[in-house]
């Protein structure tokens, strides 16, 4: 476009001269009347090349200030959109920064807490360790379950030569066999809610009998605590008892006490909770006269889970070594009903 421009204005230089040139000639006289008419008519074709040069002028002139309005608004859109983009990263700067420290902050908090181990992490380490021994006592058990397949292999043996004699009775057998079964899950639950009951002590007993010696403050708190168990609170009684153990691990009654939380979870069909809950009153207090109930309740937790094998071996421990003990019978016949 500028090029355009300065080839107009040469033309109107070279217009103007040669305008000059003829003018200079008429002066002087040098020209005849036919010179003047073609002068006037190139002057008439150089004044209207002149209002062709000026409105191309002017048109060039249209087309460079719309040129430069739109340049400007480009730059001023450009300059616009910058200071947004400026903006929107100092914001997602400052959020990132922000980020940062927070995350920071964590990491501290979670180094701190690593290091100071909480009581619930101290409780979760004792369950898995508790849970490890059932399992290696389980493992245990495998080695005795082939002995005593080998044994009741020979067993087998032996009464096959007396079976001619008890033929007559097999089909008399079968239907009292047939008739057991029926009703066989009913007197199991019902057996084993009757044990349940034998093991609990009378309030008068736990009161008179166990809390001997016992100091008031020791007592008063154990004795709140079975009080709210007879009365069927289960959840209230085991948390009473829990603080029990708490505030006095090592009394008289605390081997009591782990033996009744274990009771509270057998309650409540949680038997996997209530076998180690039993197994803490073992391993914690293997002085306490708690040990033969809990090997007893054990077994039937065991039993209650489809664990036979570790139900047997937990009544025959029992039989071998408290055979004075209340449960001991008990066992004798629940391990003849184990098949």
């Amino acid at each position: 476009m500028a090029h355009l421009w300065r080839e107009n204005m040469r033309k109107m230089n070279w217009v103007r001269a040669w305008l000059v040139l003829w003018v200079g000639l008429f002066l002087y006289g040098c020209a005849t009347t036919e010179d003047v008419r073609i002068l006037d008519g190139e002057i008439r074709r150089i004044h209207s090349q002149l209002n062709t040069i000026q409105k191309e002028k002017d048109l060039i002139k249209n087309e460079l200030a719309t040129f430069q309005k739109e340049n400007q608004k480009d730059i001023s859109t450009l300059q616009t959109e910058t200071k947004r983009l400026q903006a929107d990263l100092l914001i997602r700067l400052e959020n990132l920064q922000s980020e940062i420290r927070i995350l920071t902050t964590g990491v501290e908090e979670y180094k701190e807490f690593l290091k100071r181990p909480s009581k619930e992490i101290d409780q979760i380490r004792e369950d898995i360790a508790m849970r490890t021994r059932l399992l290696d006592e389980r493992g245990k058990t495998f080695e005795e379950k082939n002995r005593a397949q080998d044994e009741r292999t020979r067993a087998l043996e032996e009464r096959t030569k007396g079976t001619e004699d008890r033929l007559r009775g097999i089909e008399d057998r079968l239907r009292g066999f047939e008739d057991r079964l029926k009703g066989l899950d009913g007197k199991i639950s019902e057996w084993v809610s009757k044990q349940a009951e034998m093991e609990k002590p009378t309030p008068g007993k736990e009161v008179s009998v166990e809390m001997k010696g016992i100091s008031p403050g020791v007592g008063t708190l154990y004795k709140d605590a079975y009080e709210i168990f007879q009365k069927g609170d289960l959840e209230g009684a085991r948390k009473k008892f829990e603080a029990f153990l708490k505030q006095y691990p090592n009394t008289e009654l605390s081997d009591n006490a782990q033996f009744w939380i274990g009771e509270i979870y057998y309650l409540k069909k949680d038997f996997e909770r209530a076998i180690l809950e039993y197994e803490k009153a073992i391993a914690k207090y293997p002085e306490g006269d708690k040990i033969p109930a809990a090997l007893f309740k054990q077994a039937l937790a065991f039993l209650e889970l489809g664990d036979k094998t570790n139900a047997r071996n937990l009544l025959r421990r029992l039989i071998e070594r408290y055979p004075q003990s209340d449960q001991t019978e008990m066992a004798k016949k629940k391990l003849e009903a184990i098949k």
